[in-house]
């Protein structure tokens, strides 16, 4: 049986392509397949490999003091999420293309699900906003969803016009795996 994780961290990285050379190399020995994005302005992954040999990445990530309390998603795998293993260094870890941002101070809140739930319930006057390209919106959304038209994320800046009407209304912002909401409120 295999495992996929998912995760990500907006945080400073001093070196990132020391850090890049690190992971590699542990990813490597340990039979690892999946890619990676290291920036200074932090890391995004998806990985897959045996129970035991994600536990031990794991226990590896989660030793560096900037990633201990890191959230990681799994999923069971089927050994053919990944044909290699690719860490790139990058300008950013989710491309955006409209500069930096300090996510901690800049994002907006995080909404849980029941809260999302009791909006709908009690009809609240609010908008979806769905960050994903638009081939991924096309396997379904939410009520009150308004698609940007997002061929890619990086897309997102050059439609702020067209969302303007947004502007004083309630913004729920909708994405995959967290990292395009966390830097698009920020924008």
């Amino acid at each position: 049986m295999s495992i996929v994780i998912l995760f990500y961290k907006f945080i400073y990285i001093k070196e990132p392509e020391k850090l890049a050379k690190l992971h590699k190399e542990i990813c490597s020995s340990l039979g690892i397949l999946g890619r990676m994005i290291i920036a200074e302005e932090g890391i995004n992954a998806t990985f897959e490999g045996s129970y035991e040999a994600i536990e031990k990445y794991k226990t590896f990530l989660k030793s560096d003091a900037r990633f201990a309390n890191i959230l990681i998603k799994e999923s069971t795998g089927n050994g053919k999420a990944f044909t290699k293993l690719k860490i790139k260094v990058r300008d950013e870890v989710v491309a955006l293309e409209a500069g930096s941002f300090d996510i901690e101070k800049e994002t907006a809140r995080e909404l849980s699900a029941n809260e999302l739930a009791k909006w709908y319930e009690n009809n609240e006057d609010f908008v979806v906003l769905d960050l994903r390209n638009d081939y991924e919106i096309a396997s379904g959304k939410f009520e009150k969803t308004i698609d940007p038209g997002l061929a890619n994320f990086r897309d997102l800046p050059s439609k702020l016009k067209e969302l303007e009407n947004l502007k004083d209304k309630k913004v729920v912002a909708v994405c995959t795996g967290g990292i395009r909401c966390e830097k698009a409120t920020c924008l």
